[in-house]
């Protein structure tokens, strides 16, 4: 993973769109932060607080959010990705 980037992942299980980033970090073998607002209200709040919004998936990038699975998927494989 490129260590330039502080990264988290916030998602929840029952999301078609969480699902299609986390298999492809699942096929690339990416790891990073990952937190569950579902399972957990407090970052949920986070994630409000941080992005402006409760929308799913969202990749928390250096403190700035970047929301859309399709959007996420072409970042990681723009930095993460060999």
């Amino acid at each position: 993973m490129n260590r330039k980037h502080s990264l988290t992942l916030f998602y929840f299980d029952e999301c078609p769109f969480c699902q299609k980033v986390l298999s492809y970090m699942e096929e690339h073998n990416i790891v990073i932060s990952m937190k569950n607002i579902k399972k957990v209200p407090a970052f949920q709040a986070e994630l409000i607080e941080k992005g402006g919004k409760k929308q799913v998936p969202c990749l928390l990038i250096n403190g700035r959010a970047l929301y859309e699975s399709s959007d996420i998927i072409s970042w990681m494989e723009e930095h993460l990705t060999a």
